[in-house]
């Protein structure tokens, strides 16, 4: 059985396909049903299902949380 990834607003995907650009590398920027990324080399904005997204991923690279004040 898969495991559902823990997927974050501000988390680096790393994508099983490169995308036309070359870049593998997403930003991810909304989450919900549908998740939107941005592409890290060509800054194209896509919106995927969720189900679609996940299914692509090769790698989270999570967001690096500072709450030092």
């Amino acid at each position: 059985m898969n495991t559902i990834p823990k997927i974050s607003v501000g988390d680096m995907l790393e994508l099983k396909k490169k995308h036309p650009c070359g870049s593998k590398n997403f930003l991810v920027t909304r989450l919900g049903s549908d998740v939107r990324i941005l592409c890290t080399g060509c800054e194209r904005d896509m919106v995927l299902p969720r189900v679609k997204l996940e299914k692509a991923i090769k790698k989270i690279i999570p967001t690096e949380e500072k709450y030092d004040d």
